[in-house]
């Protein structure tokens, strides 16, 4: 296992315009416009140099070509934002409907390849717990095997290119309930050449979003639920010395989801995970996302930005930047 080695949290953010939603569909709207993302990525990084994460996504399916190049779907070309200091943050999609593992194996090998130099994290599987939606891993038949099997492939391969910055782990949403045992029989699947390959694990969560919370019981709520995941689900599963990292969240304005709020939400989260980072050994922060995929549209899925879709700032933009600099991790110093 590779710790983490920044002090303060590890921020990022994802800075494409489409965002899966939770009928199995896309919403989009403009595309992207790489100038301004780099333009607003550095606004919110505050100075070179100062490690932050860009989050993308990529995908394997049965029509996945081997040997690659495999070019990230959202955004388009997000290398070009590892710059600066700034490291991608990939995501390898499981959408294999005939359950094919090995190309899965093989895929994930294959990013580590183009990628590896320009990555920090790579995320092998995107919420494998939720079975519902085609958007996500969860639908798909052999997924936990897939991440069992695929981390200690991709970390070997790896090392053998002697990418030693690069860390793997997986996600899921927040587990309560029965499943809360999601991860145990991850493990128990797995046994310790998938343990011992893991670096970290992801959290996607939204509060306020799908259940309302007031604002006055928000901060307890998070910690609340941060606490569980780390007592309930990674200790019994043999996880509870791995960072947390909370790999998505935002807060989607519209319709009675006033700006103002956002800003609010989100300054409340990131400051409870602030207060907890080193109690609940919690290394980082990905908002989701930069940017609207339609401010025409009033659906939820269509606004969770920091900016509208032509990228002017909302007020939780410059909350954002002032988070990172209050609570990011710092600039390396020259060597």
């Amino acid at each position: 296992m590779t710790p983490t080695t920044h002090d303060g949290l590890l921020f990022g953010i994802y800075p494409g315009g489409a965002a899966g939603d939770d009928t199995g569909g896309l919403a989009q709207g403009p595309p992207d416009d790489p100038a301004r993302v780099s333009y607003l990525l550095d606004r919110l990084q505050g100075r070179p140099g100062r490690p932050f994460l860009v989050r993308a996504y990529t995908a394997f399916d049965d029509i996945t070509r081997p040997g690659g190049p495999h070019a990230t779907a959202a955004p388009a070309d997000a290398a070009r934002y590892a710059v600066r200091g700034r490291r991608l943050d990939l995501v390898a999609q499981y959408r294999s409907l005939t359950g094919d593992v090995d190309g899965y194996c093989a895929f994930l090998c294959e990013l580590v390849e183009q990628y590896g130099a320009v990555t920090d994290t790579l995320q092998v599987a995107e919420e494998p717990d939720v079975t519902s939606n085609p958007v996500l891993d969860g639908c798909y038949p052999r997924v936990r095997e897939a991440i069992v099997r695929g981390v200690p492939a991709a970390r070997a391969r790896a090392r053998e290119l002697g990418h030693t910055h690069l860390r793997f782990g997986f996600n899921t949403t927040p587990l309560l309930g029965p499943a809360a045992s999601f991860v145990t029989e991850l493990t128990g699947l797995g046994g310790a050449e998938f343990t011992d390959a893991l670096d970290y694990v992801g959290l996607d969560f939204f509060p306020d979003v799908f259940h309302p919370v007031a604002a006055s019981d928000l901060a307890g709520a998070v910690e609340g639920l941060l606490r569980h995941h780390r007592e309930a689900v990674l200790a019994p599963a043999g996880l509870g010395r791995l960072p947390l990292h909370i790999t998505e969240h935002g807060w989607p304005t519209g319709p009675g989801r006033p700006e103002h709020r956002q800003a609010d939400v989100v300054e409340t989260v990131v400051e409870a995970l602030a207060a907890q980072r080193e109690r609940l050994h919690l290394s980082g922060y990905t908002h989701f996302a930069l940017r609207d995929a339609d401010t025409a549209r009033a659906g939820l899925f269509h606004r969770f930005g920091l900016t509208t879709d032509d990228y002017t700032p909302k007020p939780a933009f410059d909350c954002v930047r002032m988070l990172v600099e209050r609570f990011g991790a710092p600039v390396p110093d020259p060597v």
